[in-house]
């Protein structure tokens, strides 16, 4: 099972288009030139889909990019019907899922890893206790799970990349066109994860936006 989102491409960092809920718009994502993509399955999320409805895009878009299950505190019977549904690459988890739980369902044969809400350094020091090759570094926002629109401390994702060189950091959290050409520069991520920061509305994609993102983040 392959456990790292992106390929190793020296010196680029990969996008990563969150928050997709059409086939439409997933399809004209990954031909601007996305990495992956990410379908929230979530209930209380405003970009919620569910798996019934974005199943038959999804499964067209097989062998396109990663397509990323983002769920939080989802059951294990959840988190296998949406892998073995075949609509899935990876699953994105987003809650308060512990190290153990991680450890758990990758044991189960479940191609997971951990997104974390980082609210300072030793929030930040709790990943290491993740086992997963790739992670997700988000704003710290205790009263959602993603997608606040709000910037992590890029000083903090700069720590864990030079910490854990043999991980892939992903970098999330308030990034747009305007400032990921920065935040890569400061940060040199695998990947940077936009949702908010590319929408003309929750859950719905401004292409221009996107593609604004795709080229700025291409440093």
């Amino acid at each position: 099972m392959n456990d790292r989102l992106f390929p190793t491409t020296p010196g680029r960092s990969a996008v990563k288009i969150c928050g997709i809920t059409t086939g439409a718009q997933a399809s004209a994502i990954v031909e601007a030139g996305a990495d992956a993509l990410g379908i929230n399955f979530w209930p209380k999320s405003k970009r919620y889909v569910a798996l019934e409805a974005a199943l038959p895009w999804l499964l067209d878009l097989a062998g396109t990019v990663p397509r990323v299950a983002v769920t939080v505190n989802a059951t294990d019977d959840e988190l296998i019907a949406i892998y073995e549904s075949g609509g899935i690459d990876f699953i994105q988890l987003h809650g308060d899922e512990t190290a153990d739980r991680v450890r758990s369902l990758t044991k189960q044969g479940l191609p997971v890893f951990k997104a974390m809400g980082v609210k300072d350094r030793a929030t930040l020091e709790t990943a290491a206790d993740y086992e997963s090759i790739t992670l997700l570094l988000d704003a710290y926002a205790p009263t959602e799970y993603g997608g606040s629109g709000e910037t992590m401390d890029w000083s903090l994702g700069a720590e864990a990349v030079e910490k854990w060189p043999d991980r892939q950091i992903i970098l999330a959290g308030g990034l747009k066109p305007g400032n990921v050409t920065e935040a890569i520069r400061q940060v040199r991520p695998a990947g940077v994860d936009v949702a908010s920061g590319v929408e003309s509305s929750p859950g719905v994609k401004d292409l221009e936006l996107v593609r604004a993102f795709i080229e700025a983040a291409a440093v």
